[in-house]
């Protein structure tokens, strides 16, 4: 039910907690893999998984470029230790166990695509290969972030509205991909040895806005939809989608017109993860992977004085 207080144990709210931190990590190896791209520091660190032939960390000699391609490699270990926490937080609860598993598995599955960037110079399909199982890492911490707590069943309109969710989402990952090409097409190569991919940028560009306008309409379908048949969960989500999408456009339309200068091309890089996260919001909001017909987990009650309970909305 919308605003319903629900108390949590801690052990729940570690889990949560470190979930959550799971994906926010996942996001900011976005950003962080695009400031590398964006100072030119894509091979700061030359060779993988060294960062030269002879040190496994950057030296001075590389200089700024070789310190901000190798504390991006750092970043892994800090989401790879979260993923472990997070594995040992949530192995008795078969529900977590296995999603868990499979973000903490991706994890080192990444490093080796980042260190085959690397390897072949920066091709433009494998760096955006990169991109796009980041995206995927996105997806699973935001579902298990998702699945820490208890949640109402469904509301009837929604759980009608899901196929329309579920196109709003095939338009959002278009979006995505296309992005990621429109990217590998213009001049942020990340080095300058590194190739492009011999696209035509107006025309790949022109193909993504088609794609972000149908995104849009769908956006608006979603919310007109879900107040017509009184989803306010889904309505909420969509909202919000909606102002995401409007925010991440602005941004695209200036860089395009300023001739992608670097920051802007950082800030849409986020905005993509933004609008991703919004987009699987509104196909949760649908009731989708709810663990009953009836929404039914174990909420804990006041009455529970032997656990330790923490007021979560």
């Amino acid at each position: 039910m919308p605003g319903t207080r629900q108390l949590l144990d801690a052990e729940t709210v570690t889990r949560r907690r470190l979930a959550l931190a799971g994906l926010a990590g996942n996001i900011g190896i976005v950003i962080t893999g695009g400031a590398v791209r964006l100072t030119g520091s894509g091979l700061g660190c030359p060779t993988w998984p060294k960062c030269t032939e002879d040190s496994y960390t950057a030296t001075k000699a590389m200089g700024i470029n070789g310190a901000i391609e190798f504390g991006n490699r750092l970043l892994t270990f800090v989401l790879s230790a979260i993923a472990i926490a997070l594995v040992v937080a949530v192995w008795r609860h078969a529900r977590l166990r296995r999603p868990a598993v499979i973000l903490a598995l991706g994890i080192p599955g990444q490093g080796v695509v980042g260190g085959i960037t690397v390897l072949t110079d920066l091709n433009p399909y494998v760096v955006g290969l990169h991109f796009l199982l980041s995206a995927a890492m996105i997806g699973g911490s935001y579902l298990l972030w998702q699945r820490t707590v208890p949640r109402p069943a469904a509301e009837p309109g929604a759980v009608r509205l899901r196929p329309l969710a579920w196109a709003l989402t095939a338009a959002s990952a278009a979006v995505v991909v296309i992005g990621v090409v429109v990217t590998g097409s213009g001049p942020h190569a990340g080095d300058e040895k590194a190739h492009r991919t011999g696209l035509n940028p107006e025309m790949i560009s022109q193909l993504h806005v088609d794609a972000v306008f149908l995104l849009l309409g769908l956006a608006v379908a979603c919310w007109f939809a879900a107040r017509a048949v009184t989803a306010a969960p889904m309505a909420r989500a969509a909202t919000i989608l909606l102002a995401v999408l409007l925010a991440q456009g602005a941004i695209g339309f200036v860089q395009y017109f300023t001739h992608l200068p670097a920051a802007l091309v950082g800030a849409h890089m986020a905005g993509a993860c933004a609008v991703w996260v919004a987009t699987l919001a509104v196909v949760w909001s649908t009731g989708f992977d709810a663990p009953g017909a009836d929404g039914s987990a174990s909420i804990l009650t006041s009455d529970e004085t032997n656990r330790t309970l923490v007021t979560v909305r």
